[in-house]
């Protein structure tokens, strides 16, 4: 028997399983780009549209998981993003932001394995929720710093409602939680290494849409 499988906490085991997959998305050419300021907000404003459908389908499926044993505890209320994300849309496109919006392919995809999970495996559905809000907490705050440092958004206000986590006043305290609440998941081992593969399809589906937005935005030479 593995003694790590039992020792190592699956917080630590699910991050350290998903770096390199973490690692690429973080790198992508496009977010490369849109950190470093070489798009426009035009870029800002499609990748926000993109969330919003993956949002709407983590969100969506939210609702009919709060009682479920696995994946009931991580349903929070603090963490939703859908009513920030379309605040944030109304700022960048206007009060018509819903009109001809429409998901990438790759976008479309991630959604729907999202959606997918929601309603067939739980415990799958952790691993989308974890790479997401996690992330949001984390590495999103560098993507809302640079957003109103580059295109002139007031601090922490529409056009980053998204990134600004209002009732979560510690987030590093809320992230230690989170990951407590991965150490506990109700689910043996096999299901947990289930998990982490689907944690890595995660950020492969999420690597995706960057390289679809790459495509529509490609960096002029």
């Amino acid at each position: 028997m593995d003694a790590t499988a039992t020792v190592t906490p699956f917080s630590t085991l699910i991050r350290t399983a998903s770096h390199e997959q973490h690692t690429e998305a973080e790198t992508s050419t496009f977010m490369s780009d849109l950190l470093g300021g070489r798009l426009g907000v035009d870029a800002y404003t499609r990748y926000t549209e993109q969330l919003w459908f993956v949002y709407r389908a983590l969100e969506e499926g939210a609702q009919a998981l709060r009682e479920d044993p696995v994946a009931g505890p991580f349903i929070q209320p603090e963490l939703m993003r859908s009513s920030e994300l379309e605040r944030d849309l109304a700022h960048l496109r206007g009060a018509d932001w819903r009109e001809g919006l429409e998901p990438l392919p790759a976008t479309a995809a991630y959604a729907a394995r999202v959606a997918e999970c929601a309603r067939t495996w739980p415990a799958g559905y952790i691993a989308h929720h974890y790479t997401r809000y996690l992330g949001d907490l984390s590495g999103g705050q560098i993507i809302r710093d640079k957003a109103e440092k580059t295109w002139g958004f007031e601090r922490k206000g529409d056009g980053v409602r998204f990134y600004v986590f209002e009732q979560i006043t510690n987030p590093a305290a809320f992230k230690r939680g989170y990951r407590e609440l991965l150490d506990g998941v109700n689910a043996d081992d096999l299901e947990k290494q289930r998990i982490i593969e689907e944690c890595k399809r995660a950020f492969a589906l999420n690597t995706a849409v960057f390289r679809e937005l790459g495509e529509v935005f490609p960096l002029s030479v």
